[in-house]
Protein backbone atom coordinates (compact mmCIF):
# COMPACT_ATOMS: atom_id res chain seq x y z
CA UNK A 1 0.00 0.00 0.00
CA UNK A 2 1.25 3.46 -1.40
CA UNK A 3 1.78 6.40 1.49
CA UNK A 4 0.62 8.76 -1.91
CA UNK A 5 -3.66 8.37 -2.49
CA UNK A 6 -3.13 9.64 -6.03
CA UNK A 7 -2.04 7.17 -8.43
CA UNK A 8 0.27 8.19 -11.43
CA UNK A 9 -2.00 9.12 -14.89
CA UNK A 10 -1.75 10.19 -18.28
CA UNK A 11 -0.43 13.56 -18.78
CA UNK A 12 -2.42 15.65 -21.03
CA UNK A 13 -0.08 16.67 -23.49
CA UNK A 14 0.05 19.02 -26.63
CA UNK A 15 -2.50 17.13 -28.34
CA UNK A 16 -5.40 18.69 -29.95
CA UNK A 17 -3.83 19.41 -33.03
CA UNK A 18 -3.64 23.06 -35.10
CA UNK A 19 -7.27 22.70 -36.41
CA UNK A 20 -8.80 22.60 -32.56
CA UNK A 21 -6.56 25.67 -32.09
CA UNK A 22 -8.25 27.15 -34.70
CA UNK A 23 -11.18 26.36 -33.66
CA UNK A 24 -10.60 28.09 -30.34
CA UNK A 25 -10.47 31.67 -31.62
CA UNK A 26 -12.30 33.68 -29.32
CA UNK A 27 -14.95 36.23 -30.19
CA UNK A 28 -12.40 38.78 -29.65
CA UNK A 29 -9.82 37.12 -32.36
CA UNK A 30 -12.17 36.46 -35.02
CA UNK A 31 -13.50 39.65 -34.81
CA UNK A 32 -9.81 41.10 -34.96
CA UNK A 33 -9.40 38.45 -37.92
CA UNK A 34 -12.43 40.20 -39.94
CA UNK A 35 -11.33 43.50 -39.21
CA UNK A 36 -8.04 42.88 -40.26
CA UNK A 37 -9.46 41.15 -43.60
CA UNK A 38 -12.29 43.87 -44.47
CA UNK A 39 -8.99 46.54 -43.77
CA UNK A 40 -7.10 44.32 -46.43
CA UNK A 41 -9.89 44.74 -49.20
CA UNK A 42 -10.47 48.45 -48.89
CA UNK A 43 -6.59 49.34 -49.09
CA UNK A 44 -7.26 47.13 -52.07
CA UNK A 45 -10.00 48.19 -53.55
CA UNK A 46 -9.34 52.28 -52.08
CA UNK A 47 -5.47 52.46 -52.97
CA UNK A 48 -4.34 52.66 -49.41
CA UNK A 49 -1.02 51.26 -48.45
CA UNK A 50 -1.30 52.12 -44.74
CA UNK A 51 -4.73 50.47 -44.40
CA UNK A 52 -3.36 47.96 -45.81
CA UNK A 53 -0.06 47.45 -42.99
CA UNK A 54 -3.15 48.16 -40.77
CA UNK A 55 -4.95 45.47 -41.95
CA UNK A 56 -2.56 43.05 -41.61
CA UNK A 57 -1.62 43.54 -38.20
CA UNK A 58 -4.85 43.30 -37.08
CA UNK A 59 -5.40 39.55 -39.36
CA UNK A 60 -1.40 38.21 -38.36
CA UNK A 61 -2.43 39.28 -34.57
CA UNK A 62 -5.00 36.31 -33.78
CA UNK A 63 -3.01 33.86 -36.19
CA UNK A 64 -0.19 34.25 -33.85
CA UNK A 65 -1.08 33.78 -31.06
CA UNK A 66 -3.03 30.49 -32.38
CA UNK A 67 0.43 28.65 -33.41
CA UNK A 68 1.81 30.01 -30.11
CA UNK A 69 -0.81 28.63 -28.21
CA UNK A 70 -0.50 25.59 -30.10
CA UNK A 71 3.08 24.87 -29.58
CA UNK A 72 2.28 25.28 -25.66
CA UNK A 73 4.43 22.82 -24.22
CA UNK A 74 2.12 22.43 -20.84
CA UNK A 75 2.24 18.60 -19.89
CA UNK A 76 0.52 18.57 -16.74
CA UNK A 77 -1.36 15.00 -14.89
CA UNK A 78 -4.35 15.42 -13.25
CA UNK A 79 -5.61 13.16 -10.03
CA UNK A 80 -8.73 12.80 -8.00
CA UNK A 81 -9.69 11.00 -4.25
CA UNK A 82 -13.79 10.75 -3.99
CA UNK A 83 -14.18 10.34 -0.09
CA UNK A 84 -16.52 8.91 0.48
CA UNK A 85 -17.74 7.58 -2.92
CA UNK A 86 -20.83 5.79 -1.70
CA UNK A 87 -23.41 8.33 -0.06
CA UNK A 88 -26.72 8.26 0.62
CA UNK A 89 -29.12 10.84 -1.18
CA UNK A 90 -28.89 14.53 0.33
CA UNK A 91 -25.31 14.13 1.42
CA UNK A 92 -22.52 15.99 0.59
CA UNK A 93 -19.13 13.76 -0.84
CA UNK A 94 -15.63 15.42 -0.98
CA UNK A 95 -13.67 15.95 -4.30
CA UNK A 96 -9.76 16.50 -4.00
CA UNK A 97 -8.05 17.40 -7.25
CA UNK A 98 -4.00 17.46 -7.21
CA UNK A 99 -2.61 19.22 -10.63
CA UNK A 100 1.30 17.88 -11.51
CA UNK A 101 3.20 19.53 -13.54
CA UNK A 102 5.36 16.42 -15.25
CA UNK A 103 7.14 18.63 -17.65
CA UNK A 104 10.89 19.75 -17.23
CA UNK A 105 9.53 23.41 -17.74
CA UNK A 106 7.70 25.43 -15.56
CA UNK A 107 4.08 26.25 -15.98
CA UNK A 108 2.54 29.48 -16.30
CA UNK A 109 -1.06 29.97 -14.77
CA UNK A 110 -3.78 27.62 -15.47
CA UNK A 111 -7.23 27.32 -15.34
CA UNK A 112 -8.28 24.05 -14.17
CA UNK A 113 -12.20 22.96 -14.27
CA UNK A 114 -14.08 19.41 -13.20
CA UNK A 115 -16.30 18.39 -15.30
CA UNK A 116 -19.12 16.91 -12.94
CA UNK A 117 -22.78 16.53 -14.19
CA UNK A 118 -25.33 19.69 -13.49
CA UNK A 119 -27.21 17.43 -10.84
CA UNK A 120 -24.40 17.87 -8.80
CA UNK A 121 -23.77 21.32 -8.56
CA UNK A 122 -22.17 23.95 -11.03
CA UNK A 123 -18.33 22.76 -12.36
CA UNK A 124 -16.27 24.18 -10.28
CA UNK A 125 -13.03 26.28 -11.39
CA UNK A 126 -9.38 26.68 -9.69
CA UNK A 127 -7.13 29.75 -10.69
CA UNK A 128 -3.99 27.51 -10.24
CA UNK A 129 -0.70 29.61 -9.85
CA UNK A 130 2.86 28.84 -11.84
CA UNK A 131 3.94 25.65 -11.34
CA UNK A 132 7.57 24.63 -11.38
CA UNK A 133 8.86 21.52 -12.88
CA UNK A 134 7.99 18.34 -10.91
CA UNK A 135 5.56 20.42 -8.70
CA UNK A 136 2.09 20.05 -7.91
CA UNK A 137 -1.25 22.09 -6.26
CA UNK A 138 -3.69 20.36 -4.29
CA UNK A 139 -7.96 21.41 -4.11
CA UNK A 140 -11.13 20.39 -2.86
CA UNK A 141 -14.56 20.79 -3.92
CA UNK A 142 -17.52 19.25 -2.26
CA UNK A 143 -20.49 17.67 -4.47
CA UNK A 144 -24.50 17.16 -3.41
CA UNK A 145 -26.27 14.48 -5.10
CA UNK A 146 -30.00 14.86 -4.19
CA UNK A 147 -31.09 12.27 -6.06
CA UNK A 148 -30.11 8.22 -5.98
CA UNK A 149 -28.01 7.31 -8.88
CA UNK A 150 -24.77 6.93 -10.18
CA UNK A 151 -22.76 9.91 -11.36
CA UNK A 152 -19.48 10.24 -13.64
CA UNK A 153 -16.81 13.00 -12.07
CA UNK A 154 -14.19 13.97 -14.46
CA UNK A 155 -12.51 14.30 -16.72
CA UNK A 156 -10.28 17.59 -15.57
CA UNK A 157 -10.26 20.41 -18.21
CA UNK A 158 -7.36 22.78 -18.89
CA UNK A 159 -8.19 25.94 -20.13
CA UNK A 160 -5.31 27.48 -22.17
CA UNK A 161 -5.23 31.35 -23.31
CA UNK A 162 -2.86 33.76 -24.77
CA UNK A 163 -2.09 36.79 -23.37
CA UNK A 164 -4.52 39.08 -25.27
CA UNK A 165 -7.49 36.75 -25.12
CA UNK A 166 -7.05 35.53 -28.95
CA UNK A 167 -7.62 32.63 -28.29
CA UNK A 168 -8.43 29.75 -25.82
CA UNK A 169 -8.19 26.03 -26.05
CA UNK A 170 -9.51 23.20 -23.39
CA UNK A 171 -7.76 19.97 -23.00
CA UNK A 172 -9.19 17.17 -21.07
CA UNK A 173 -6.60 14.87 -18.78
CA UNK A 174 -6.63 13.46 -15.42
CA UNK A 175 -8.64 9.96 -13.90
CA UNK A 176 -12.61 9.85 -13.32
CA UNK A 177 -14.28 8.63 -10.86
CA UNK A 178 -18.08 7.22 -9.61
CA UNK A 179 -19.79 8.61 -7.29
CA UNK A 180 -23.44 6.36 -6.21
CA UNK A 181 -25.77 7.92 -4.23
CA UNK A 182 -28.12 5.13 -2.35
CA UNK A 183 -31.34 5.80 -1.33
CA UNK A 184 -31.88 7.10 2.46
CA UNK A 185 -32.44 4.05 4.71
CA UNK A 186 -34.60 4.72 7.89
CA UNK A 187 -34.03 3.15 10.99
CA UNK A 188 -36.98 0.58 11.76
CA UNK A 189 -38.27 -0.16 14.82
CA UNK A 190 -39.28 -4.02 15.96
CA UNK A 191 -42.16 -5.92 14.56
CA UNK A 192 -44.38 -8.59 15.65
CA UNK A 193 -46.35 -10.18 12.66
CA UNK A 194 -48.91 -12.79 12.34
CA UNK A 195 -47.27 -15.59 11.75
CA UNK A 196 -43.46 -16.48 10.39
CA UNK A 197 -42.01 -16.16 7.64
CA UNK A 198 -42.46 -20.08 6.83
CA UNK A 199 -46.17 -19.62 8.00
CA UNK A 200 -45.85 -21.83 11.24
CA UNK A 201 -46.94 -19.35 13.63
CA UNK A 202 -43.48 -17.79 15.36
CA UNK A 203 -44.51 -14.30 15.24
CA UNK A 204 -41.55 -12.61 16.11
CA UNK A 205 -38.93 -11.77 12.88
CA UNK A 206 -36.03 -12.21 15.09
CA UNK A 207 -36.88 -15.31 16.59
CA UNK A 208 -37.73 -16.57 12.64
CA UNK A 209 -33.47 -15.61 12.13
CA UNK A 210 -32.07 -17.46 14.93
CA UNK A 211 -34.81 -20.16 14.65
CA UNK A 212 -33.12 -23.73 13.36
CA UNK A 213 -34.98 -27.27 12.79
CA UNK A 214 -32.94 -30.39 13.97
CA UNK A 215 -33.00 -33.22 11.36
CA UNK A 216 -33.50 -36.29 13.79
CA UNK A 217 -33.25 -38.93 10.85
CA UNK A 218 -30.44 -40.98 11.86
CA UNK A 219 -27.66 -42.50 9.98
CA UNK A 220 -25.13 -45.08 10.13
CA UNK A 221 -22.40 -44.37 12.73
CA UNK A 222 -18.95 -43.23 10.94
CA UNK A 223 -15.49 -43.58 12.27
CA UNK A 224 -14.99 -40.23 14.24
CA UNK A 225 -17.84 -39.60 15.09
CA UNK A 226 -19.17 -38.04 18.76
CA UNK A 227 -20.63 -41.45 20.71
CA UNK A 228 -22.16 -38.58 22.37
CA UNK A 229 -24.81 -38.53 19.50
CA UNK A 230 -25.55 -42.25 19.17
CA UNK A 231 -29.27 -42.55 18.66
CA UNK A 232 -29.82 -45.84 21.10
CA UNK A 233 -33.37 -46.35 20.20
CA UNK A 234 -32.55 -46.49 16.27
CA UNK A 235 -29.28 -48.46 16.94
CA UNK A 236 -31.65 -51.11 19.16
CA UNK A 237 -34.24 -51.43 15.91
CA UNK A 238 -31.52 -51.90 13.37
CA UNK A 239 -29.29 -53.67 15.23
CA UNK A 240 -26.69 -51.20 13.44
CA UNK A 241 -24.90 -48.18 15.56
CA UNK A 242 -26.67 -45.45 14.42
CA UNK A 243 -25.91 -41.37 14.84
CA UNK A 244 -28.42 -38.23 15.23
CA UNK A 245 -27.22 -36.11 12.71
CA UNK A 246 -26.13 -32.63 12.75
CA UNK A 247 -28.50 -29.96 13.80
CA UNK A 248 -29.11 -27.97 10.25
CA UNK A 249 -30.03 -24.56 10.65
CA UNK A 250 -32.75 -23.24 8.47
CA UNK A 251 -32.34 -19.65 7.94
CA UNK A 252 -35.34 -16.97 7.63
CA UNK A 253 -35.58 -15.47 4.46
CA UNK A 254 -37.62 -12.74 2.75
CA UNK A 255 -38.30 -11.33 -0.54
CA UNK A 256 -39.21 -7.71 -0.88
CA UNK A 257 -40.97 -6.79 -3.94
CA UNK A 258 -40.38 -3.33 -5.69
CA UNK A 259 -43.46 -2.39 -8.62
CA UNK A 260 -41.66 -0.35 -10.80
CA UNK A 261 -44.24 0.34 -13.46
CA UNK A 262 -43.93 3.70 -14.82
CA UNK A 263 -47.92 3.55 -15.08
CA UNK A 264 -48.55 3.28 -11.24
CA UNK A 265 -46.06 6.14 -10.39
CA UNK A 266 -46.71 9.96 -10.64
CA UNK A 267 -44.50 12.80 -10.97
CA UNK A 268 -40.39 12.51 -10.34
CA UNK A 269 -37.87 13.86 -8.01
CA UNK A 270 -36.81 13.55 -4.59
CA UNK A 271 -40.10 13.57 -3.18
CA UNK A 272 -42.09 11.09 -5.73
CA UNK A 273 -44.16 8.65 -4.70
CA UNK A 274 -41.59 6.28 -6.43
CA UNK A 275 -38.71 7.90 -4.91
CA UNK A 276 -40.40 6.84 -1.75
CA UNK A 277 -40.87 2.99 -2.20
CA UNK A 278 -37.84 2.83 -3.72
CA UNK A 279 -36.14 4.22 -0.22
CA UNK A 280 -38.84 2.07 1.84
CA UNK A 281 -37.74 -1.00 0.28
CA UNK A 282 -33.80 0.19 0.76
CA UNK A 283 -34.83 0.18 4.88
CA UNK A 284 -36.69 -2.97 4.79
CA UNK A 285 -33.87 -4.96 3.21
CA UNK A 286 -30.99 -3.53 5.61
CA UNK A 287 -33.46 -4.07 8.84
CA UNK A 288 -34.17 -7.61 7.92
CA UNK A 289 -30.40 -8.09 7.26
CA UNK A 290 -29.91 -6.63 10.38
CA UNK A 291 -32.42 -9.18 12.14
CA UNK A 292 -30.12 -12.26 10.40
CA UNK A 293 -32.86 -12.77 7.20
CA UNK A 294 -31.21 -13.99 3.65
CA UNK A 295 -32.79 -11.29 1.56
CA UNK A 296 -33.34 -10.77 -2.11
CA UNK A 297 -35.30 -7.97 -4.20
CA UNK A 298 -37.39 -8.54 -6.95
CA UNK A 299 -39.59 -5.89 -9.44
CA UNK A 300 -42.22 -5.99 -11.43
CA UNK A 301 -40.24 -7.01 -14.46
CA UNK A 302 -39.73 -10.61 -12.55
CA UNK A 303 -36.22 -9.84 -12.93
CA UNK A 304 -34.48 -10.85 -9.62
CA UNK A 305 -32.04 -8.10 -8.14
CA UNK A 306 -28.27 -9.39 -7.96
CA UNK A 307 -26.99 -10.42 -4.47
CA UNK A 308 -23.64 -11.40 -3.52
CA UNK A 309 -24.43 -15.38 -4.86
CA UNK A 310 -25.38 -13.88 -7.93
CA UNK A 311 -29.02 -12.92 -10.07
CA UNK A 312 -31.60 -14.28 -8.11
CA UNK A 313 -29.06 -15.28 -4.84
CA UNK A 314 -30.39 -14.11 -1.34
CA UNK A 315 -28.19 -11.34 0.07
CA UNK A 316 -26.81 -11.95 3.73
CA UNK A 317 -26.88 -15.67 2.89
CA UNK A 318 -24.81 -17.87 5.57
CA UNK A 319 -20.92 -16.71 5.75
CA UNK A 320 -21.95 -13.07 4.32
CA UNK A 321 -21.00 -9.89 6.39
CA UNK A 322 -24.56 -8.73 5.80
CA UNK A 323 -22.82 -5.00 5.90
CA UNK A 324 -21.77 -5.89 2.50
CA UNK A 325 -25.41 -7.74 1.35
CA UNK A 326 -26.61 -4.37 1.96
CA UNK A 327 -24.27 -2.51 0.00
CA UNK A 328 -24.66 -5.08 -2.62
CA UNK A 329 -28.59 -4.40 -2.74
CA UNK A 330 -28.62 -0.42 -1.84
CA UNK A 331 -26.02 -0.35 -5.14
CA UNK A 332 -28.73 -1.91 -7.21
CA UNK A 333 -31.33 0.18 -5.80
CA UNK A 334 -29.22 3.76 -6.79
CA UNK A 335 -30.08 2.97 -10.36
CA UNK A 336 -33.55 1.10 -10.41
CA UNK A 337 -35.29 2.90 -12.92
CA UNK A 338 -39.30 2.88 -14.13
CA UNK A 339 -40.15 -0.52 -16.24
CA UNK A 340 -42.33 -0.14 -19.01
CA UNK A 341 -44.98 -3.19 -17.39
CA UNK A 342 -48.83 -2.59 -16.80
CA UNK A 343 -49.17 -5.33 -14.91
CA UNK A 344 -47.82 -8.00 -11.99
CA UNK A 345 -48.01 -10.87 -14.06
CA UNK A 346 -43.83 -11.21 -14.78
CA UNK A 347 -43.50 -11.26 -10.44
CA UNK A 348 -46.15 -13.53 -10.04
CA UNK A 349 -44.22 -15.78 -12.79
CA UNK A 350 -40.85 -15.36 -10.70
CA UNK A 351 -42.19 -16.22 -7.70
CA UNK A 352 -44.64 -18.82 -8.34
CA UNK A 353 -41.65 -21.35 -8.08
CA UNK A 354 -40.45 -19.58 -4.78
CA UNK A 355 -39.76 -21.50 -1.08
CA UNK A 356 -42.09 -19.09 0.79
CA UNK A 357 -40.49 -16.74 3.30
CA UNK A 358 -41.34 -13.54 4.35
CA UNK A 359 -43.18 -11.12 1.48
CA UNK A 360 -42.81 -7.69 1.92
CA UNK A 361 -44.25 -5.94 -1.56
CA UNK A 362 -44.25 -1.81 -2.58
CA UNK A 363 -46.89 -1.28 -5.03
CA UNK A 364 -47.61 1.71 -6.78
CA UNK A 365 -51.50 2.69 -8.05
CA UNK A 366 -53.68 -0.24 -7.85
CA UNK A 367 -57.12 -0.47 -10.01
CA UNK A 368 -59.47 -2.85 -8.39
CA UNK A 369 -58.56 -5.71 -11.19
CA UNK A 370 -54.81 -5.04 -10.76
CA UNK A 371 -55.41 -5.34 -6.63
CA UNK A 372 -57.23 -8.99 -7.37
CA UNK A 373 -53.85 -10.09 -9.11
CA UNK A 374 -51.31 -8.58 -7.64
CA UNK A 375 -53.36 -10.58 -4.17
CA UNK A 376 -52.41 -13.96 -5.88
CA UNK A 377 -48.62 -13.05 -5.38
CA UNK A 378 -49.14 -14.71 -1.78
CA UNK A 379 -48.84 -17.92 -1.07
CA UNK A 380 -50.96 -19.81 1.20
CA UNK A 381 -49.44 -19.77 5.41
CA UNK A 382 -47.14 -17.07 3.90
CA UNK A 383 -46.62 -13.63 5.69
CA UNK A 384 -47.13 -10.84 3.59
CA UNK A 385 -47.31 -7.11 3.99
CA UNK A 386 -47.90 -4.61 0.72
CA UNK A 387 -47.47 -1.24 1.29
CA UNK A 388 -49.51 0.76 -1.22
CA UNK A 389 -48.58 4.45 -2.74
CA UNK A 390 -51.72 6.30 -2.39
CA UNK A 391 -52.47 8.37 -5.76
CA UNK A 392 -55.48 10.59 -4.47
CA UNK A 393 -53.49 12.70 -1.56
CA UNK A 394 -49.55 12.18 -2.72
CA UNK A 395 -49.08 15.65 -4.58
CA UNK A 396 -49.36 16.06 -8.35
CA UNK A 397 -51.24 12.65 -8.90
CA UNK A 398 -53.33 12.52 -11.61
CA UNK A 399 -57.18 13.43 -11.17
CA UNK A 400 -59.62 10.63 -11.31
CA UNK A 401 -57.39 7.90 -10.30
CA UNK A 402 -59.12 4.74 -8.04
CA UNK A 403 -58.78 5.42 -4.58
CA UNK A 404 -57.02 3.05 -2.75
CA UNK A 405 -59.46 1.79 -0.30
CA UNK A 406 -60.62 -1.44 -2.96
CA UNK A 407 -57.05 -2.12 -3.60
CA UNK A 408 -56.58 -2.01 0.18
CA UNK A 409 -60.29 -4.62 1.05
CA UNK A 410 -58.72 -6.62 -1.75
CA UNK A 411 -55.44 -7.56 -0.10
CA UNK A 412 -56.68 -7.98 3.49
CA UNK A 413 -59.22 -10.09 2.11
CA UNK A 414 -56.58 -12.36 0.37
CA UNK A 415 -54.37 -12.36 4.27
CA UNK A 416 -52.17 -9.72 3.21
CA UNK A 417 -51.14 -6.64 6.07
CA UNK A 418 -52.06 -3.91 3.59
CA UNK A 419 -51.49 -0.58 4.42
CA UNK A 420 -51.12 2.99 2.31
CA UNK A 421 -48.31 4.84 1.89
CA UNK A 422 -48.89 8.82 2.25
CA UNK A 423 -46.01 11.90 2.02
CA UNK A 424 -47.52 13.20 5.98
CA UNK A 425 -46.58 10.14 7.67
CA UNK A 426 -42.70 8.44 8.41
CA UNK A 427 -42.26 5.36 7.50
CA UNK A 428 -41.09 4.35 10.42
CA UNK A 429 -44.38 4.67 11.51
CA UNK A 430 -46.33 2.69 9.00
CA UNK A 431 -43.47 0.03 9.61
CA UNK A 432 -44.91 -0.20 13.40
CA UNK A 433 -48.57 0.30 12.65
CA UNK A 434 -48.21 -2.80 10.04
CA UNK A 435 -47.10 -4.97 13.27
CA UNK A 436 -50.81 -3.91 15.30
CA UNK A 437 -54.15 -5.49 14.80
CA UNK A 438 -55.10 -2.22 12.80
CA UNK A 439 -52.19 -3.04 9.91
CA UNK A 440 -53.80 -6.45 10.45
CA UNK A 441 -56.97 -5.58 9.64
CA UNK A 442 -58.90 -6.46 12.39
CA UNK A 443 -61.33 -3.91 13.72
CA UNK A 444 -59.67 -1.74 16.50
CA UNK A 445 -60.97 1.22 17.49
CA UNK A 446 -59.55 4.32 20.01
CA UNK A 447 -56.29 6.41 19.40
CA UNK A 448 -53.38 4.36 16.81
CA UNK A 449 -49.99 5.89 17.18
CA UNK A 450 -49.71 9.28 15.58
CA UNK A 451 -52.42 8.85 13.17
CA UNK A 452 -55.01 8.91 15.19
CA UNK A 453 -58.46 7.34 15.32
CA UNK A 454 -58.37 4.25 12.57
CA UNK A 455 -61.65 1.92 11.90
CA UNK A 456 -61.93 -1.40 10.78
CA UNK A 457 -59.22 -2.41 8.38
CA UNK A 458 -57.46 0.65 9.02
CA UNK A 459 -59.53 2.95 7.07
CA UNK A 460 -60.38 6.48 7.73
CA UNK A 461 -58.93 9.08 10.36
CA UNK A 462 -56.05 11.84 9.40
CA UNK A 463 -52.93 11.88 8.07
CA UNK A 464 -54.06 10.86 4.92
CA UNK A 465 -54.79 7.18 5.24
CA UNK A 466 -56.84 5.44 3.06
Amino acid sequence: MTDDPYPPEEPAGDGGGLRAAFGGLTTRGRSFLAAGGAAVVCSYVLGQEGLLRVGLLLAVLPLVCVLVLHRTRHRVAGDRLLSPARVTAGQEAQVRLRVANVSRIPTGPLLVEDEVPWVLGPHPRFALDRMEPGGHREVAHRVRADLRGRYPLGPLRLRLTDPFGMCEVTRGFGARAMLTAVPYCEPLPPLRVAGDAAGRGDGSLRTLALAGDDDIIPRAYRHGDDVRRIHWRATARTGELMVRREEQQRRAHATVLLDTRGVAYAGAGPGSPFERAVAAAASVSVHLLQLGFAVRLLTDTGAWIPGPEGVGGRAGGAGLDPADAAGTLLDALAVVDHSECVDLSAARDALRGDDGGLLVAFLGGLTEQEAARAAGLRRRGVTALAFLLDPPVWPGAPLGHPHASPPLRTLHAAGWTALAMTPHVPFPDLWRLAGTPVGRGEAVTGPVGPMGTMGPMGHGGPGGWA
